[in-house]
């Protein structure tokens, strides 16, 4: 049988080849200027990018042919998300923010310019004042949501650790976005029989001491799509291994990096749904008629490593809808 992924990447692809047919895209002569806000550095908001980018280029906006792209990455600074928005204003066409806090602000900076703003990596954009409850932009923005299948990691998490009580969090105080996927963590992990402990942080200056503090109080922890503390990743393992305590990721990068697995999204292929999204905009259609959407489908991802570093092993039942990583070479 064709894995989900697989599946969902066969439609993407399709969708992607029926835009590309109806290419009354790309005006023949027009050309585009698209900014680009990322939030900070880390690979999932990179693939998120390099999604976004061939998603326009699969509906016929294509870089040095018809569209030139303004890159900027505001190294995890929400002050310089808002100014390199507001810089954007004069020469972009569109605005594509990658993550909560960009979208957010390039919103705010855009917001009665015309500018229309699709974002990506939003986990929730009706907190996050993005959308109201039918999905639809409070202004000119649209994008795709990166929520998280919590359900689908706290299984994964009781069936790879059964014997397992508590998982811990850490999450910067000051995303949204974290705010919400850690209340869904908290509304259902007791129908797998474990408890939440969370742990917040103001910057990742804090990160080493909120990890001394929660490491001993449980028996793994687990990522949000969490900015800050992604982008601390390398400490967050280190510390972990040092504690005996798995770490389970929340997309594909992190398994690689070292976390045991993840029932997590894939980034590459929400850019490309992003991406998308911004060439109907391009196209005529107005960015707040359309509603957000949300990438429905678990992928699961596992580090064979990790999992031997802590004893772990991945139940049968998990093996064939589960792809196997390993760090990528330098």
């Amino acid at each position: 049988m064709m894995n989900i992924k697989k599946l969902v990447s066969l439609v993407l692809a399709l969708a992607m080849l029926l835009s590309v047919c109806a290419v009354a895209s790309a005006e023949e002569g027009k050309t585009y200027t698209i900014g680009i806000i990322q939030f900070a550095d880390h690979p999932s908001l990179d693939n998120c990018r390099e999604g976004f980018v061939a998603g326009l280029a699969e509906a016929g906006f294509v870089e040095g042919v018809n569209v030139t792209y303004v890159y900027q990455n505001a190294q995890g600074s929400v002050a310089d998300c808002t100014l390199i928005a507001e810089s954007m204003i004069a020469t972009c066409d569109l605005i594509c923010a990658i993550a909560t806090p960009s979208a957010q602000a390039a919103f705010n900076a855009c917001d009665g310019t015309g500018i229309p703003v699709i974002y990506s990596a939003v986990s929730d954009p009706i907190a996050s004042d993005l959308a109201t409850e039918d999905k639809l932009g409070i202004g000119n923005v649209t994008g795709t949501s990166d929520e998280l299948p919590v359900a689908a990691q706290l299984a994964l998490i009781h069936a790879m650790m059964p014997e397992a009580k508590t998982v811990g969090i850490l999450h910067t105080t000051s995303e949204t976005n974290s705010d919400s996927t850690l209340a869904t963590y908290k509304a259902l992990a007791a129908d797998y029989g474990l408890e939440i402990v969370d742990k917040g942080i103001a910057d990742i200056s804090e990160l080493a001491l909120a990890l001394d503090a929660l490491l001993p109080q449980v028996d793994c922890t687990t990522n949000l799509t969490d900015n800050t503390v992604v982008s601390g990743l390398e400490l967050v393992l280190e510390k972990s291994r040092e504690a005996g305590k798995p770490v389970f990721g929340s997309e594909i990068e992190q398994v690689k990096n070292g976390c045991v697995a993840a029932a997590g999204i894939d980034y590459v292929l929400l850019g490309k749904q992003t991406g998308a999204m911004a060439a109907r905009v391009l196209n005529g259609e107005d960015a707040q008629t359309i509603a957000f959407e949300t990438f429905a489908d678990a992928f699961l991802y596992a580090n064979e490593a990790s999992m031997a570093e802590f004893g772990i092993t991945l139940p049968a039942e998990f093996t064939d809808s589960t792809e196997f990583v390993t760090a990528d070479a330098e």
